[in-house]
């Protein structure tokens, strides 16, 4: 039986959390020039796809974090 502070689980769980966020980058980049392209091309007066973008930029940045282990100190001991 592995312990939780097993290199080998440790790895494993670190390859999910970068693949996760990999492709919420990924989409995120693809709905975002989708936004921009409809704004362009609506010809709208105000640029609309900023709330977006910084909306869901932010919950990327935290996902972000998270991939890279930053929250790893709110683990049950």
């Amino acid at each position: 039986m592995r312990t939780p502070d097993d290199p080998v689980q440790t790895e494993a769980a670190s390859r999910r959390r970068l693949r996760g966020f990999v492709l919420h980058l990924a989409g995120y980049f693809v709905a975002m020039a989708a936004l921009v392209a409809i704004n362009l091309a609506t010809e709208a007066k105000e640029p609309w796809f900023l709330l977006p973008v910084v909306g869901w930029g932010s919950v990327l940045a935290l996902h972000a974090a998270y991939a890279m282990g930053l929250f790893a100190f709110l683990k049950r001991p």
